[in-house]
Formats: structure tokens, sequence, C-alpha cells
């Protein structure tokens, strides 16, 4: 009983720290895991907004004279292409607002707005995470600022009259303008559920567990067996002999001794002695 009380507390201590450190792992690596998806999804977002700045902006700046084609700005490619995915996986988003946009869908949210808000604050920071819950589970959002680094960008954004007429038709002489050089005027959010990762996670985690308990139930019944086998059973033997030369009862056969360990030791060292307390009780008598 006391063996087992041992290995019991020793199990539930170790088995709380591995549960702890398992936990923390599995957490990590959900985190990880959603990470990655909003890096290749920004991955895809800037090879998109790429593409379209070199390949398809060329082809249209003929029309764009003309009429004002969304299609050949970079940002709207990318958010347009997004916005389809967006059908298909509700809570994965990539959205580029800004403070004064100049597609007023482009208008952040609140929690957006803050981000933009810690970008235009703090100049050297190239990198938000954060996390907020939703119906579906929490969601991890990686931000990036939007900087205006091009001069091209003005030409668009600096003055109504500066700025192609057609886009003015199009979107009115309120919005999108007074944009300055190194100013951050939005940014790029990127949002991936967590959930999935989570429950992977929790999975992950509970067959670490359960395999853990496991093991520790077959090491204590294999324990248990060795112990029985090797010790207690052949304690209990010299402890019955050991009372039966006590009353007097010296007709009991010597114990077999087997092996060369402390219990055969013990045993050989009982049959000296209760030989040697036989010759004793014959020289006592008369």
């Amino acid at each position: 009983m006391k063996f087992n009380l041992a290995m019991g507390f020793t199990f539930l201590a170790g088995l709380l720290i591995a549960g702890l450190l398992s936990y923390r792992l599995t957490q990590r690596e959900a985190v990880r895991e959603v990470l990655q998806q909003a890096s290749i999804m920004a991955g895809q977002a800037a090879v998109i907004s790429d593409y379209t700045a070199r390949e398809i902006a060329p082809l249209l700046a003929e029309q764009s004279r003309e009429q004002f084609l969304p299609q050949s700005v970079p940002f709207w490619a990318a958010h347009t292409n997004f916005s389809a995915l967006q059908k298909l996986f509700p809570d994965y988003s990539v959205r580029m607002p800004a403070l004064n946009p100049t597609n007023p869908a482009d208008r952040p949210t609140d929690w957006q707005a803050e981000i933009i808000a810690l970008f235009r604050g703090n100049p050297a920071l190239q990198e938000h995470i954060s996390q907020r819950a939703s119906p579906n589970g929490p969601i991890l959002s990686i931000s990036r600022p939007i900087r205006v680094e091009d001069r091209a960008c003005l030409e668009c954004h600096s003055t109504p009259q500066a700025a192609p007429a057609a886009m003015v038709d199009l979107y009115g002489p309120s919005n999108g303008f007074g944009w300055e050089m190194g100013e951050t005027v939005g940014a790029q959010i990127i949002s991936v559920p967590m959930q999935v990762a989570l429950q992977r996670a929790a999975g992950t985690f509970r067959t670490v567990m359960l395999g853990l308990g496991a093991v520790f139930l077959l090491m204590t019944v294999l324990l248990n067996l060795l112990l029985h086998l090797a010790v207690v059973r052949r304690v209990r033997r010299i402890s019955t002999a050991a009372n039966e030369v006590s009353l007097g009862d010296m007709a009991a056969p010597e114990l077999p001794v087997s092996g060369r360990d402390e219990i055969a030791s013990l045993t050989e060292s009982f049959n000296r002695m209760r030989r040697s307390f036989a010759n004793a009780m014959r020289l006592l008598e008369p």
C-alpha cells in the first residue's frame, strides 16, 4: 500500500507537470499553425497586388484615361479576390482599410481603426498580432501598416485636382485625398479563425494525457506483479517459517534459496540461524 501510494503521488505530480507542458506546447503549435496560414494569405495578397501592378494596370492604362477602372488598382484586386474567397470561408478575411479611403467600403471598423492608430503612433512597428472573440470562436489577426512610400500614390490621393478625373467622377472629391509621403494611411489586416487549430490541439492534448495515464497503469501493474513475485511472496514465506520456528516447530524443511539477490541472502541467513537454533536446542536437551 505504501509503495502504491508513493507511486500514485509521484505519478500525479508528474502528470500535472507533463500536462502543463503539453498544454502550452499544443497551444503554441496551434497559434503557429494559424500564423502560418495568415502568412500564406499575406503572400497571396502580395502576389495578386504585384501581378495587377505589373500585368493588368499597363493593359488598362488607355481605358483608364476615359473611365476609371478599379481593376487596375493592386489593393482593389487583392481585396476583391479575397472577398470572393470569403464567401466560401466566412471567417477568413484580408482587408486593407484606410482612415480616409477612396472607396467608402474600405473604411475600418472600430477594432481595425485602433490597429491603424497603433501603427500611426509607432512608425517603427512593422507587424501587430492580435486576437478577438467571435461567435465561431477566437480569431487571430496579423496586421501590417500601409504607408505612402511611392510618389505615384499621390497622383490619385494628394488633391482632387491632381487625381484622374474619371476616379473623381466615380468616387467624388471628398474621399481618399490629403495623403502625404511617409504617412500611415491604413493597414493590411489578415484574419484567420483559431477554432479548428485549437480543437486539433485539444485532441492532441487529450491523446497525450490518456497515453501517459495508460503507461502509468501498465507500469503500476507490472511493478506490483514484480514486487509480489520477487519480494512480497518470498518475504512472507520467510515470515511464516520464522513464526513456526518461534513456536517450536523444527520439523519444517529449510527454505529453498534461489538467486543471488538480497532476499536470497536473507533466506540463506534464516536457514543458517534456524540450524544454529536447532543445534542449540539439542544441546539443551537432557
